[in-house]
């Protein structure tokens, strides 16, 4: 054989040898394509078992001290306290709130001054005050005591804040006859929708009215009120107050000045009539114009007025009737200073 045969002979076998391995090469590919990855499926995570019940309570939840309540997930619907429809009032004056001798409130208030306003306001009718400095301190009464007919919650307080002590009442259904009223000086609709949610179901604005604080006791109070002794009141001590700058205390000694230098206007004035000195019947008119508008008696101011003007007139004691009105009017307006003094 010659080297020429031989040589192509060795290149037909090299070639015969690539087709094969090229061959056993793509059957592998293929066969890898079908075959699916196993290694490259996405790992299935089982649902973990859940490891309470549905049946079983919710975690007590700690109030500051360290004892438990019971959840704060409670709805307000689960305290619901009765409430009864306000009538049209009058005026309100201090010895209208012996109406509800016999209460128990407790106030959350940490400001000392504020604390004394609704003492004062209160104090000497029968209604029993409890005070509290902060949230925490109104916890911790209520654990001892809890026989109020509502707490006066103060909103922003140091310790425990008045949203967070109210949440914590309204969790405890041992509390569920307690009314929490929020004090606050916050009226915006941002901070009053705050207060409902904490479960505060009324809000007093701060500075504090006596009226408004009226129509929540007579809301609240299963007191049986016959008769409404506050309508036509003489004085309007709220308006006398807001006028003196909201200086109760100063307007209390306002009272007592005109107690004292006109409590007896009635007689003088008589006197000058009858001697028919109008001159010095009319100074002291004009006098009590001025001071009946500074404490808020507006009715006897009225009659001091018109009494004043009758003095021109030509026909001689046409003033008398406006005399004997203004009498009637001075006698309930001292009255009324009393009561509130």
């Amino acid at each position: 054989m010659t080297a020429q045969l031989q040589l192509f002979l060795i290149v037909i076998l090299v070639v015969a040898l690539l087709i094969v391995i090229f061959y056993v090469i793509a059957q592998k590919r293929s066969a890898q394509k079908i075959e699916p990855d196993v290694s490259s499926e996405p790992e299935i995570v089982q649902p973990k078992k859940e490891v309470k019940s549905i049946q079983e309570p919710l975690a007590a939840a700690p109030i500051a001290d360290g004892k438990a309540l019971e959840s704060t997930n409670r709805r307000k619907s689960d305290c619901t306290i009765p409430k009864r429809s306000v009538p049209p009032l009058g005026k309100i004056t201090k010895e209208n709130f012996s109406e509800f001798a016999g209460e128990r409130i407790l106030v959350a208030e940490d400001n000392l001054i504020n604390q004394k306003v609704i003492v004062g306001l209160l104090a000497g009718y029968g209604i029993e005050i409890v005070l509290a400095n902060d949230g925490q301190e109104a916890l911790e009464i209520l654990q001892r005591d809890s026989n109020f007919l509502m707490i006066l919650m103060d909103a922003h307080m140091p310790r425990v804040d008045g949203f967070e002590a109210t949440r914590i009442i309204r969790a405890n259904p041992q509390y569920d006859h307690i009314l929490v009223v929020a004090l606050s000086g916050d009226v915006g609709a941002d901070d009053i929708q705050k207060m409902e949610s904490a479960g505060m179901a009324e809000q007093l604005a701060k500075p504090l009215r006596m009226e408004a604080l009226y129509k929540i006791f007579y809301a609240y109070s299963t007191k049986q009120i016959k008769h409404h002794t506050a309508v036509n009141n003489i004085l309007d001590s709220e308006e006398g107050v807001q006028i003196c700058g909201g200086d109760e205390r100063f307007y209390r000694e306002i009272l007592a000045e005109f107690v004292s230098d006109y409590g007896d206007s009635a007689v003088r004035l008589g006197d000058f009539l009858r001697a028919h000195d109008l001159r010095s019947a009319d100074a002291l008119l004009l006098d009590i114009i001025g001071v009946t508008a500074n404490i808020g008696a507006h009715s006897l101011g009225d009659t001091a007025s018109h009494l004043k003007h009758s003095l021109n007139d030509a026909q001689e004691k046409s003033y008398f009737g406006l005399y004997d009105r203004y009498k009637i009017q001075l006698e309930r307006l001292l009255h009324e200073i009393k009561a509130y003094l």
